[in-house]
């Protein structure tokens, strides 16, 4: 069997640097970092007092009042998100085949704002058991798939991915192996996340995974520095609709670029370290290869997991080392996320959206933040320190790992016919 050749025909994202994709470019290609102090409750008494929160969002500007209360912060992300996308890809109700369109959507976490309001308040009063009835559907993570569609009437595969951090990517898999085997002509993929709150920073801060560099949030996530002390939370949701080419064409689409492929693998090592040796990001980044059908010699850019962790950079540059040999000198590697955070199920799509505009404009975003090299990092290594490069980038791969050792990495190239 032949497999089908897939396009991305439309984008939409909410980020810390920017409530549209263009905005979100902007802010990646000039170094914007998106930390600041925690405004979505008190943190004053939390050991990490900062985060990369979506600024000046308010969801009554794009959703009703009414249906805005029933949902989760995360689902009203992706249900914005969702309308700029599908308006990008020139798609709406009276030009789609509604069961040839899917949905294949991800949250690492899903509704704890939600969970965490319900379980602490439930008894109030007079200690009466007292639960909102969209308790549930708020908080369980498949419903921005589910609500996604009843948005669009999008009536063809639908489903929710989790994978922890490697979420949304391995959503944009599902997506690709979905179009290429014909079950369907367009897919709307991505993740949201949205767990800036007392229980994610709080349990976050308990397993003393992000940095408590209060004194300077807007540096805090320094990926590949001597003195990164940890990841810095970040919330955010992106959408890329995904498209079967003969349909694209058909339709006279406009194609951002092609998605060759994609890859998963796991550690088999621990609850959240990642293994030392990279092992894990090594096998991940190989599959991915080999399902697209390329050498290592032909990508240009890898946008890295580098959450500004001390152990997980390491891991993924000794990988990265291994599997591209001298052609790792030849690349260009940077770490988004010392922008936009970690954005935990949310960062495989929106680092994705990253790659498929480094594709378009050849444009490689920088790593902020750097100011101490470290010694145990290749130094002939050029990870795009503080400011961006202009290079030719016909291929992109972006790497997302996560809790539990699961490990996902997809590959964009230019489109040609």
């Amino acid at each position: 069997m032949e497999l089908k050749r897939v396009v991305v025909t439309g984008m939409g994202a909410l980020t810390p640097l920017g409530n549209t994709v263009d905005a979100y470019w902007n802010g990646l290609v000039n170094g914007i970092p998106g930390a600041d102090m925690i405004t979505l409750f008190d943190a004053s008494k939390f050991r990490t007092k900062f985060a990369c929160e979506v600024k000046n969002f308010e969801p009554t500007q794009f959703l009703d009042r009414k249906e805005a209360r029933k949902i989760d912060r995360f689902t009203q992300f992706a249900l914005v998100v969702s309308d700029q996308a599908m308006a990008d890809a020139g798609l709406h109700k009276d030009n789609i085949n509604p069961d040839r369109i899917g949905v294949v959507f991800a949250s690492g976490i899903g509704g704890l704002i939600t969970f965490q309001h319900e379980v602490t308040d439930f008894a109030r009063g007079d200690g009466t058991p007292r639960f909102n009835p969209f308790f549930i559907p708020k908080m369980i993570l498949d419903i921005a798939a589910g609500q996604i569609s009843m948005r669009h009437n999008l009536r063809g595969p639908n489903f929710a991915v989790v994978s922890a951090c490697a979420s949304s990517t391995n959503a944009i898999i599902e997506a690709h192996n979905l179009l290429r085997l014909g079950k369907a002509d367009i897919i709307v993929t991505g993740g949201s996340e949205a767990v800036i709150s007392e229980a994610g920073v709080g349990g976050f801060n308990a397993m003393k995974a992000m940095s408590e560099r209060n004194d300077d949030p807007k540096t805090a996530s320094r990926p590949y520095d001597k003195d990164r002390d940890g990841f810095v939370m970040g919330e955010a949701s992106g959408i890329i609709v995904m498209e079967e080419l003969e349909h694209a064409l058909a339709r006279g689409a406009k194609i951002y670029c092609e998605v060759v492929g994609g890859g998963a693998s796991a550690d088999a090592y621990h609850i959240t370290a990642p293994h030392p040796d990279g092992l894990g990001a090594r096998n991940v980044m190989l599959a991915a290869l080999q399902d697209a059908g390329m050498q290592p010699e032909e990508i240009d850019y890898i946008n890295t997991h580098g959450t500004s962790t001390p152990i997980g950079d390491g891991a993924e540059v000794k990988a990265i080392t291994h599997v591209f040999g001298e052609h790792a000198y030849q690349l260009n590697i940077s770490a988004t996320k010392s922008m936009t955070g970690h954005c935990l199920g949310a960062a495989g799509v929106i680092e994705a959206i990253a790659c498929i505009k480094s594709v378009m404009h050849d444009i490689v975003p920088p790593t902020i933040n750097h100011f101490t090299d470290d010694p145990e990092l290749d130094p002939r290594l050029n990870f795009t320190f503080n400011k961006a490069q202009h290079r030719k980038v016909n291929a992109a791969l972006s790497n997302t790992f996560g809790f539990g050792g699961h490990n996902a990495c997809v590959i964009v190239k230019k489109f040609t016919a």
